[in-house]
């Protein structure tokens, strides 16, 4: 299904025009009238990351507002030298905190046909003293990202503000790529099985789950797209504790209560294909059950689960 999307630089001006003050909701309507043919949710919102900031003086005034930038400039490519130059200056980095909100909108019957967009609302904070007497990085990305050095408390130095990451139709990322990778592969195939489990009969993908996408580079040098499902579900994504070998009515009132919980059904076994650290041995049980005198499972969900027995997978 083709749908118009709004240019990313349309989008990028709304962001950078909201009012914090209006309520977030007023961004989703916003949105929805840049797109009218749409109908976006906020389903989810990341945070505690960060990227590099810039430089500021001992009154938080800004020197630079990039600091890889700033340092390039300032060392002549000679960290020395901008140690000698800067130790007494009283400077302070900043980082960027940054949270991402999650907003999709289906634009078909199938899991994959919907639209991703994310925009990131970032604030800058304190990071560190610009320079330590006692400590002398040996090169330029050391000074940027040192690893063991003295932080400073997070305290804001300026408004919290939004700004347009990408936009993403999530079908035609897939057709790009599924025969590209492996990881894209396995990706199709959990889209597959989610349209055909109890779980794509009764529920839209897009409201319980977001792509966390990367950009990367492969070993020749080209540049990649990896998708990553991750449950837009905030609270405790485990089946409750079972002991080793959990059986029968059992296991089947912790699935069931699980996927109760997070709001679809066979909801365990996608959060289980996402969590590659999980333990497989809950499937395994589950079918050991099906095997034996317990019948828990409606027969879609058990066909899905055996083609996964056979042949076994995550994402």
């Amino acid at each position: 299904m083709n749908v118009p999307i709004a240019k990313p630089e349309t989008i990028a001006s709304l962001c950078l025009s909201f009012d914090f003050s209006d309520g977030f909701e007023h961004l989703t309507e916003a949105i929805n009238q840049l797109m009218p043919e749409l109908q976006f949710t906020h389903v989810v919102t990341r945070g505690n990351w960060y990227r590099l900031g810039g430089v500021v003086d001992a009154d938080y005034r800004p020197i630079s507002q990039n600091i890889a930038q700033w340092a390039e400039e300032s060392s002549a490519g000679d960290v020395d030298n901008l140690v000698a130059e800067y130790i007494d200056c009283g400077y302070f980095a900043t980082r960027l905190a940054g949270k991402t909100h999650y907003f999709t909108a289906p634009c078909g019957d199938g899991p994959e046909q919907f639209i991703q967009l994310e925009i990131e609302e970032l604030q800058e904070v304190l990071d560190r003293p610009l320079i330590e007497r006692d400590w002398f990085p040996e090169s330029l990305e050391e000074f940027l990202d040192p690893l063991d050095y003295p932080r400073l408390e997070p305290e804001p130095i300026g408004s919290a503000y939004l700004q347009f990451r990408r936009i993403t139709p999530i079908e035609s990322l897939l057709k790009e790529s599924s025969g590209k990778n492996r990881s894209m592969q396995s990706l199709s195939r959990f889209f597959r099985d989610w349209h055909e489990s109890s779980a794509g009969v009764q529920s839209q993908f897009c409201d319980h789950w977001i792509l966390a996408l990367r950009e990367y580079q492969d070993s020749d040098g080209e540049h990649q797209l990896s998708a990553k499902p991750n449950s837009t579900f905030s609270g405790e994504l485990k089946v409750t504790s079972l002991g080793d070998t959990p059986h029968g009515s059992e296991l089947a009132n912790a699935i069931h209560g699980y996927d109760r919980q997070v709001g679809y059904p066979f909801a365990w076994f996608f959060n289980l294909l996402s969590s590659k650290s999980d333990n497989y041995n809950l499937a395994e049980a589950v079918l050991m059950d099906q095997m034996g005198a317990f019948d828990y499972l409606p027969p879609r969900d058990l066909k899905v689960l055996r083609a996964w027995e056979a042949k076994p997978y995550g994402v």
